[in-house]
């Protein structure tokens, strides 16, 4: 008995987003996976915050941030992303929160060059009914990327990133990533790294603008590319039908 899902027309979807010919492994894997994310982020920056104090500790340090919009309805516990790294507020006040940073998320991300003063991009964690503006981030970090170049222009600022090589399979061009928890689209993969173009609105309401040549930058892939690969790596064990060529025609 074939108990794949198949289509016709294979650039029809399911609801999760995913081509619609996948065995019934790869579809129950699609949604472990997704049950796995529970706090999820959009990549459109709320505010800049700024650093306050850093105060270390024996197991982590408590980081002090001054904000304003992130704290509207913002409770003890609730996550927010800073820089595009998901923490929790461990207590709060009328103009500031405070989280606590591992040693080991110092090590993942740049976090570590954070001082008092810094500027930080700010997003409250989705709630039920809020709106996806960007693409669906996790907060967690995948690795630390570096400008290489940064040309501006008139009507947009072009920035080359060159990021860690084992995440370069995850990267294609028109595709989506977290650069300092900014929702970006890739406008071109070459040698070195790729390419975005960040406009007037992006820069001015970000601490993108404030960025250099050499500066290192905190990335995310596109969750739904790790889970493309997740699927192709369990359809060879199980002798699926989908595979790179099948995802390629199918437009992914």
């Amino acid at each position: 008995m074939d108990w794949s899902i198949s289509s016709k027309d294979p650039r029809q979807r399911l609801l999760c987003g995913f081509p619609s010919e996948i065995s019934l492994t790869s579809f129950f894997l699609i949604l472990k996976l997704k049950r796995q994310v529970k706090t999820m982020f959009t990549g459109i920056v709320e505010e800049v915050g700024f650093v306050e104090s850093i105060q270390p500790s024996p197991n982590a340090y408590r980081v002090a941030i001054r904000a304003q919009k992130v704290l509207e309805g913002t409770r003890q516990r609730d996550s927010i992303a800073v820089n595009g790294v998901c923490l929790t507020v461990v207590d709060l006040e009328a103009r500031t929160f405070n989280v606590e940073i591992m040693p080991q998320t110092f090590k993942k991300t740049n976090l570590s060059l954070l001082r008092k003063g810094s500027k930080v991009n700010l997003e409250r964690a989705l709630s039920v009914g809020d709106r996806l503006g960007g693409h669906l981030i996790s907060g967690d970090v995948d690795g630390v990327g570096q400008i290489r170049e940064i040309r501006k222009g008139q009507a947009e600022t072009l920035m080359q990133i060159q990021p860690p090589p084992p995440l370069m399979r995850y990267i294609a061009p028109q595709g989506r990533i977290a650069v300092e928890g900014v929702s970006l689209t890739i406008a071109e993969v070459n040698e070195r790294g790729f390419l975005v173009y960040l406009t007037p609105f992006t820069l001015e309401n970000t601490i993108l603008d404030s960025k250099k040549e050499e500066n290192l930058l905190n990335l995310e892939v596109d969750l739904i590319s790790r889970y493309l690969e997740r699927i192709i790596q369990e359809g060879k064990k199980n002798q699926s039908r989908i595979d790179a060529e099948f995802l390629k025609k199918a437009g992914y």
